[in-house]
């Protein structure tokens, strides 16, 4: 039996989808339980659990072997780092007397050690914690998803907007979510002693200039990016809503990104999915999802 925690995000139910697509038995947990009941609707064991309730998490973590996990982003109004660790520590004492036989663990692309770098420090520790308690484990590094852009599809649609702390001609690293739960689904079924930690992104890398294009193609008009002043990062955030923490962390996490982009990799899993075929099937399904770091 396979757990997933994280279940109801973009990626992890690309990686249920794509578990149930090879009939492996699967259980998502969640913590609202009319997710839980639409899952059910649709043939998946759901169960229900708050992420930071140890003992319940333990107890489902006990009815499978292997475990998918994501840690849940925390709430850009909130201390995102303080609560994200917070949510780590309680899933990591889960795991600890659970006996489970294999972890696979999504972390990101540029994952480091740091203060105020938002994700990339807390997924840092969760690699680090990782390797040193007794469960094989599997890393998955991914690359910016396709999906953070999904906040930014009825902007785009109705005013012909993209805006972006990017410049419009930086090139990122970019994964659809249904690439990552492949992968992810691949790494779960593999014997047990097959660990390591994987890279994936998608088949090209992008840029803003490229998601407004790819998004006018789409909707049918004009769509222009427009990047936000690096001096205008913090207010932006602010106005979208992000605590004074937040913002910093992740203003600081953006220029960390300009100022060491990323490399070439030698070793990389290539998603199938191209940026515009993900736009496509975002309109197709009339839905946007909730996006994730």
């Amino acid at each position: 039996m396979h757990i997933i925690l994280g279940g109801t995000g973009n990626v992890g139910s690309a990686v249920a989808r794509a578990l149930l697509k090879r009939h492996e038995p699967t259980i998502v947990i969640t913590r609202d339980p009319s997710k839980a009941a639409a899952l059910r609707q649709k043939g998946v064991d759901a169960a229900i659990a708050d992420v930071h309730d140890v003992e319940a998490l333990r107890s489902i973590f006990r009815q499978g072997q292997r475990l998918f996990f994501l840690n849940p982003p925390a709430a850009p109004s909130s201390n995102t780092a303080a609560e994200e660790r917070r949510s780590l520590a309680a899933i990591l004492s889960a795991i600890d007397g659970a006996g489970l036989e294999k972890i696979v663990a999504e972390s990101t692309y540029g994952a480091r050690p740091g203060e105020q770098v938002g994700d990339l420090s807390v997924l840092y520790e969760m690699e680090q914690a990782l390797s040193a308690q007794s469960v094989p484990t599997t890393i998955i590094r991914a690359a910016y998803y396709m999906s953070n852009w999904d906040a930014s599809l009825p902007v785009a649609r109705e005013q012909g907007v993209v805006q972006t702390l990017y410049p419009e001609d930086f090139q990122l690293p970019m994964v659809a979510p249904a690439d990552i739960g492949e992968l992810a689904a691949r790494l779960l079924t593999e014997p047990i002693e097959q660990t390591g930690l994987h890279y994936i992104e998608g088949p090209d890398r992008y840029s803003a200039q490229d998601v407004a294009l790819s998004l006018a193609a789409v909707f049918g008009r004009p769509v222009d990016a427009r990047p936000i002043p690096r001096d205008r990062w913090l207010t932006a955030l602010k106005e979208m809503n992000f605590s004074d923490e937040a913002a910093r962390s992740f203003a600081n996490m953006t220029a960390v990104t300009l100022n060491d982009p990323f490399p070439a990799l030698n070793s990389v899993e290539r998603g199938t999915t191209s940026l515009h075929d993900y736009f496509l099937d975002c309109n197709a399904r009339s839905g946007i999802s909730d996006s994730n770091p």
